[in-house]
């Protein structure tokens, strides 16, 4: 088997991340990793936020503004400015759909979401961890303001990154795609 094959068959997201998160070259792949996905026209309909060191302290405050705007529960306001310091960097992945008569703005989006898993692959095969994670901040556009957002807009991902503390338990799911598969 490849190690490519081996890459993406034994891929899980590793929720017990610490420092160091990837720097220098290694960061610059993870990013390279995601202009490589599929990209009809190279519109790169995506742009990323990233948060470390005191941004993300900024980023919590920033989850915690939009989950009082947005009437959440006590405990959910409570917990977002925690919410980023479960790794050493956050990247938010944003879809940045373009205007374009051969691309539909879904498409567009999907290739966004593209990005996520090419950036958290590449973390992967550098020695990193990462978790792509999402929930209803993805979802408010209240939040969206708070990152200066475009009207057009939206969160695919957080991709939370750092080096693995525990390596992830195994799979639990069945590896056997047949009853997913429908041949026509």
């Amino acid at each position: 088997m490849t190690e490519a094959l081996s890459l993406l068959l034994n891929r899980r997201s590793c929720h017990a991340l610490t420092a160091p998160a990837p720097t220098g070259e290694a960061l610059d792949l993870i990013f390279r990793a995601a202009l490589r996905v599929p990209d009809f026209q190279h519109l790169r309909p995506y742009r990323f936020l990233v948060a470390e060191g005191e941004g993300l302290e900024r980023l919590g405050a920033s989850m915690q503004r939009a989950a009082i705007a947005a009437g959440q529960p006590d405990a959910v306001i409570e917990r977002a400015p925690r919410m980023p310091l479960r790794a050493p960097m956050v990247v938010i992945v944003v879809a940045s759909p373009k205007p374009n008569e051969h691309v539909p703005e879904f498409d567009q989006i999907l290739s966004a979401g593209c990005t996520v898993m090419a950036m958290q692959m590449a973390a992967r095969g550098l020695g990193f961890g990462g978790v792509w994670r999402s929930g209803w901040l993805m979802h408010d556009r209240g939040f969206h303001t708070e990152l200066g957002l475009g009207e057009a807009e939206r969160i695919v991902g957080f991709l939370y990154l750092g080096t693995p503390s525990r390596e992830p338990p195994p799979l639990s799911v069945s590896d056997d795609p047949t009853p997913l598969i429908s041949w026509l």
